[in-house]
């Protein structure tokens, strides 16, 4: 019996995670959130207030606990640092490059505790990495080319809304990637997501670069405004922000599909489907599910499960994975 404990439980991923772990028997499942009376319940899961930022109520909460997977920002390394200490495994949904780096550094004190850090587990970084590993091994010595579509009518919540709104204008270039139907090809713009940083150091590629466009055409256009100079600086301004992260808020331009996908010369994958905040949940659930032990030290997910294996098995859960070759 495994006890895991979702920080971020009431989020759209968090929840989704917490779901899917609770429809397999042998866990105990805790979901923990700032104020959980006001949020909706999980069935299956028992609720617990948690305030990331007081060492004594968190430390508390990791009584009994064998997983803690982490679905808020900030305060990652702070809390990867508590349960690895305690030689508690850690599992983390962040796409912010800074974190991930703060957490690798923990890899002695993972190692020496005989605990498990993964990192970049969702769906990008995670599936794209897994991707990406897949695509590496057909055409070795081949930069990798990522591209996300994700849907613009989707609602998230205001973390991931402020963190799209401070990669805007933060790296430049665009190309073409071919989607799965119904989406074909597109045109991506690169965005920092954290995969294209890290997969070089692990699958030992040249580079790899991350683009990043809407289902909608229209906003996919105004992704690439944003990233001139004048209009990036224009939304820094705190009145702007402000005004804009409340239309994001509330305007739902296009649907709630996602797809991705990888190249690497002729090697080509992709996954696409419904809800990436479900894909994000879902695969964070299905790693706590199959996560090797013992395999301490600090891990990306690419690391750590066979991603053919691992992505056809998330695929069962309703979506789809291409594996396929440009001739």
């Amino acid at each position: 019996m495994s006890t895991i404990l979702v920080l971020g439980g009431y989020g759209a991923v968090g929840r989704e995670a917490a779901t899917a772990l609770t429809e397999r028997p042998g866990m105990t499942v805790i979901v923990a959130g700032r104020d959980p009376g006001r949020a909706r319940p999980v069935p299956g899961t028992t609720a617990l207030r948690v305030d990331v930022s007081d060492p004594a109520g968190l430390d508390r909460a990791l009584e009994g606990v064998d997983t803690v997977l982490m679905c808020v920002e900030p305060g990652n390394v702070a809390v990867a640092r508590a349960c690895l200490e305690r030689g508690i495994d850690y599992v983390d949904v962040s796409a912010s490059r800074h974190l991930l780096t703060g957490i690798q550094e923990l890899d002695g004190l993972a190692a020496e505790r005989g605990a498990t850090a993964a990192l970049s587990v969702g769906l990008v970084p995670g599936v794209t990495n897994l991707l990406a590993r897949i695509c590496a091994g057909r055409s070795p010595g081949r930069d990798l080319r990522i591209g996300v579509l994700l849907g613009s009518g989707e609602q998230h919540g205001p973390a991931a809304i402020a963190w799209t709104l401070d990669g805007l204008g933060r790296l430049d270039g665009s190309w073409t990637m071919r989607f799965p139907a119904p989406y074909g090809e597109r045109t991506v713009h690169r965005f920092p997501f954290s995969d294209q940083y890290t997969l070089p150091g692990t699958l030992g590629v040249a580079s790899a670069s991350t683009g990043l466009c809407l289902d909608s055409r229209l906003t996919t256009g105004l992704l690439a405004a944003a990233r001139r100079p004048p209009v990036t600086g224009l939304l820094r301004r705190p009145k702007v922000r402000s005004l804009l992260f409340k239309a994001l808020e509330k305007i739902r331009l296009g649907g709630d599909g996602f797809a991705v996908t990888v190249q690497a010369g002729t090697a080509r994958a992709s996954f696409s489907g419904r809800l990436q905040s479900r894909a994000t949940g879902r695969t964070a659930a299905l790693l706590i599910r199959q996560l090797p032990a013992p395999h301490p030290g600090v891990r990306h997910i690419e690391q750590l499960v066979d991603p053919v294996a691992f992505l056809t098995e998330l695929a069962a859960e309703g979506f789809d994975l291409h594996l396929d070759r440009e001739r």
